[in-house]
């Protein structure tokens, strides 16, 4: 309307113009009207386009004070200006606010943000208390929130309780995953925590997530240090130095996390750590992500002291959008911040600018279709891209790819990059290991990698193995480790008077240990006169470094130190006096039962094969059946002592006969042998083989003066405490057993080895029922020695020289090492003899076939082959003379059944045929 009355305004100004010259005037006013309808056209134009341009206000409330501040402002400048130079209808408008990490001071920037500067999103919030106020003034004004913070733990129903703030960041667990399956991988059992309290303890949740992950791995927190804010301190560094050196007298563990801190406090800390002797060999610091992605903007003297630090970084790709990126933002971070001495953005720069990247597709997406906030709340998350800082998409509030994470040390002035950290994968040299293009370790966080692929330089002068994380001795701090004064036998450990050092068997086994290390431990010894469980205690209240001695390992003292592999077999055995066995029935013993049993029913076996071999042929054999019976009992009984004298018709009875002849030899023979041996050797045994007979004859037991097998022996076995004696030296059991004053001793295995090795003339020990864990070392826990005692101890194991050492402190006494030691010679058992048992009954069975199948073909009817002679008396059958002289003739049965006849075998089926009868018949 104005540039209508504008235009016929100019129209009847030139209408009242004087009357001049057509060819004065008509050339001034031609143009001038041409310049005149330009400017409206113009104007015209400039304001449609005004009025068809899109703003979108966007609040960031960042701590512009800060490195992280100043890189997200820089980047939030470069993704806006980027968008604003292209997009032609939509401008991006930014307004900034400084809460200086005061959450009440953000609270009151978005309620400004929001009414004044009518904002329609909010980005920013490094902090989770200041995202989560914030989200409740962005569900009141329902204005989407952006928040690059999210707690440690996700708290319950958060979507539903801030359903207008989006988690531009993941929570803490997948990196207190890899700082735990760092620790793992090389062993380190305890761990110290260090971080600068924020008063409002947003650390809480990292440090309970950082506990957890450690002990799924076998580790755990020893030692928390809590720094103040270092804004609240007058003198930081006497600050830091008093509680470093509090740490050193508390804890043994020297790997330090540093889960939080500023760059103030970071340089204090590693700088009076440094002095204190705690950033050199052996000793192990590991930074968090919130403090490795700004190590690249600090000065030189900071990573002198941090020098060997691994760091955990959240890793992006370096691709050509980065590229892009960095050389827009040095430009104008170099411009802008002249104090900085690095220009290089960190991850949080990169997310601030995918921030702006998210919110650009999300107005890309809707147009001029954005009708509501929920709307644009609902696009938003439904972004789905590749930014900067890595993949870009949403699950109930949060990003859902969880990072992928990268291990880096500190070496020089910059940090070197060594493996990457995948969520499902471990430890992988790669980051593309699902494409067969790398290896995973420690995936599942249960088995030691072994440490970092890549070469790690590491604090201190520390060359060719890997930290040990924990306060090495030297001379001047010596290993200290306790013994005890006197045990229940000397030979394990004792102090000999006059001398400092103590000897025996577990000395020895210490100073072959110490050898065979790759590091050097300087001990001193110091005596102790009292209960073992008292040297435990000792130990695990960091008296003591180790116990050393003839220490049993029990479950509940594992509670307390940590034990090496055990040197020697454990358990409770029974000591008893030995009395001579009774001989009476001494004969039967050389054969078990079961062997008696079987030879005797061979023995039938072979005495019904002989009768039945020879009853056909054999005159002795035959007659009443009760003298037949007698006949083939007496040959085979006599053929045991090889004086038989009977003679044999059939070849197969001699085969059978040679068979079973030689089965009695062995048979004899070996039952000589072992009854040789039962007499030769003193048969001794046992008084009590069971100590339930002790128990319920109420007899006095005795044991060593262990106060756990002390109570093993009430407890467990049931024994009264009166009826349980306590004895010290080693002279005092045969003391007691001769005066009758106990019935057995309860002793460890290894002890009752060493009484029986002098005593075995006179006692016996019981097998060891009741087993324990062996006998070890103690270390505190956490101490790495235990793992390095454990490995050498099994190497010497495997070698033979603990048999060695054995053998030099524990040697039998001369009556023991030439005296037979087993007194119990075994009966001999059916399994010595059944080869020979079946190969002699599968003889004889053979043979028993082959004659009863020749029986079974002889046995049809048949006649003589003259056609048989008739005698007077009706009898068919052939005489015979010698000398004139009757001679038996035996007559051979007309079949199989004659032959088996019941009355046969009541006949002698002979007759008798004299010459004179012949001459007679004649």
């Amino acid at each position: 309307m104005k540039r209508t009355n504008l235009f016929t305004k100019v129209n009847s100004q030139l209408s009242t113009c004087p009357l001049i010259p057509v060819n004065k005037v008509l050339k001034p006013c031609f143009l001038s009207s041409l310049l005149i309808t330009f400017l409206l056209i113009l104007s015209n134009g400039v304001e449609a386009a005004a009025s068809t341009t899109k703003v979108t206000n966007i609040g960031a409330i960042i701590d512009g004070n800060s490195r992280t501040g100043k890189e997200e402002k820089t980047a939030m400048e470069i993704a806006v200006q980027n968008f604003n130079n292209i997009s032609r209808n939509h401008k991006l408008s930014l307004h900034f606010k400084h809460p200086k990490g005061d959450p009440l001071q953000a609270v009151y920037a978005a309620e400004e943000l929001i009414k004044e500067k009518k904002v329609e999103v909010i980005i920013g919030m490094d902090k989770w208390e200041e995202a989560a106020l914030v989200a409740n003034i962005g569900n009141q004004s329902q204005v989407p929130i952006l928040s690059f913070a999210a707690p440690a733990r996700t708290p319950i129903l958060t979507s539903l309780r801030w359903p207008f703030l989006i988690r531009m960041a993941s929570d803490g667990s997948e990196q207190m995953r890899c700082i735990a399956a760092l620790v793992h991988s090389y062993n380190w059992k305890r761990v110290v925590v260090i971080y600068e309290d924020d008063v409002l303890g947003s650390e809480y949740g990292n440090l309970a997530l950082l506990t957890g992950a450690l002990q799924e791995v076998g580790s755990e927190i020893e030692y928390r240090l809590v720094l103040p804010p270092f804004s609240f301190l007058t003198d930081p560094k006497d600050v830091v130095q008093h509680e470093l050196m509090k740490l050193q007298h508390r804890t043994k563990a020297r790997v330090f996390i540093v889960l939080q801190s500023s760059l103030p406090m970071l340089t204090c800390i590693f700088g009076e750590a440094k002095k204190a002797g705690l950033v050199g060999n052996d000793t192990v610091w590991i930074v968090a992500n919130s403090i490795t992605s700004f190590l690249d903007s600090v000065d030189n003297p900071v990573f002198s002291s941090m020098e060997g630090t691994l760091g955990i970084k959240t890793y992006y790709s370096s691709n050509s959008s980065y590229k892009r990126f960095e050389a827009l933002f040095q430009k104008s971070f170099r411009s802008e911040y002249l104090n900085e001495n690095d220009f290089q953005p960190g991850i949080q720069a990169l997310r601030a600018y995918d921030s702006i990247g998210i919110i650009t597709q999300a107005i890309e997406k809707l147009g001029s279709n954005i009708t509501s906030p929920k709307t644009f709340l609902n696009s938003v998350l439904e972004s789905d891209f590749s930014g900067l800082s890595g993949r870009i998409r949403f699950k109930d509030g949060m990003l859902s790819d969880a990072p992928a994470l990268r291990i880096v040390n500190v070496v020089g002035k910059k940090c070197k990059e060594l493996d990457f950290w995948l969520p499902n994968c471990g430890f992988s040299d790669t980051l593309y290991v699902e494409q067969g293009k790398g290896r995973c370790r420690n995936s599942d966080g249960g088995t030691t990698s072994g440490g970092l692929s890549g070469p790690v330089i590491w604090p201190g002068d520390l060359t060719g193995r890997d930290p040990k994380g924990w306060a090495m001795p030297s001379e001047a701090k010596p290993l200290r480790i306790i013994v005890p004064r006197r045990t229940s036998f000397d030979k394990f450990v004792t102090f000999r008077i006059g001398e400092k050092r103590p000897v025996g068997f577990c000395v020895d086994l210490f100073d072959e240990v110490v050898k065979r290390l790759n590091y050097s431990i300087p001990p001193v010894f110091f005596e102790f006169d009292g209960q073992y469980g008292d040297m435990i205690e000792g130990v695990h209240n960091k008296t003591y470094d180790a116990a050393i001695g003839d220490i049993t390992i029990l479950a509940e003292r594992a509670e307390y130190v940590e034990f090496t592999q055990p040197y020697a077999e454990s358990g409770l055995s029974m000591v008893v006096p030995l009395e001579t066995e009774d001989t009476t029935w001494i004969f039967l013993k050389p054969f078990n039962l079961k062997m008696w049993m079987v030879s005797g029913a061979l023995f039938i076996y072979t005495m019904l094969i002989i009768w039945f071999l020879e009853h056909q042929t054999n005159p002795e054999f035959r007659g009443p059946w009760k003298y037949q019976f007698g006949t083939a009992l007496w040959f085979t009984f006599s053929s045991l002592f090889f004086a038989q004298r009977e003679r044999l018709y059939s070849n197969f009875t001699r085969v059978v006969v040679v068979a079973w002849l030689c089965v009695v030899f062995i048979l004899t023979s070996s039952y000589t042998a072992s009854l040789t041996s039962m007499l030769t050797v003193q048969r001794m045994q046992p008084n009590f083989s069971q100590f339930e007979k002790l128990k319920n004859d109420k007899l006095n037991v005795g044991c060593n003066n262990e106060s756990f097998v002390q109570e093993y022996v009430k407890d467990v076995l049931g024994f009264d405490h009166d009826k349980i004696k306590i004895f010290n030296p080693e002279n005092d059991y045969t003391t007691e057993f001769e005066r009758n004053s106990i019935a057995a001793a309860f002793l460890e295995l290894p002890y009752e080895r060493l009484f029986l090795n002098q005593h075995c003339k006179r006692y016996t020990g019981t097998k060891a029922t009741y087993r324990f864990g062996g006998l070890g070392f103690a270390f505190q826990k956490g101490s790495p020695f235990a793992a390095d005692f454990s490995r050498e101890i099994l190497c010497l194991s495997e070698d033979g020289n603990i048999t060695l050492l054995e053998q030099k402190w524990f040697a039998p006494s001369p009556e023991c090492s030439t005296s037979a030691t087993n007194n119990n010679v075994e009966s001999l058992s059916l399994r010595s003899f059944k080869g020979i048992y079946i190969v002699f009954a599968a003889i004889s069975t053979i043979c028993f076939l082959l004659f009863l199948f020749r029986l079974l073909r002889n046995s049809r009817p048949h006649h003589e082959a003259d056609g048989g002679h008739l005698t007077p008396g009706g009898k068919s059958g052939t005489e015979y003379f010698h000398n004139g002289e009757k001679t038996r003739v035996p007559r051979r049965a007309s079949t199989f059944a004659q032959a088996l006849d019941k009355d046969e075998w009541g006949s002698t089926k002979w007759e008798y045929v004299s010459n004179s009868d012949n001459l007679e018949n004649n």
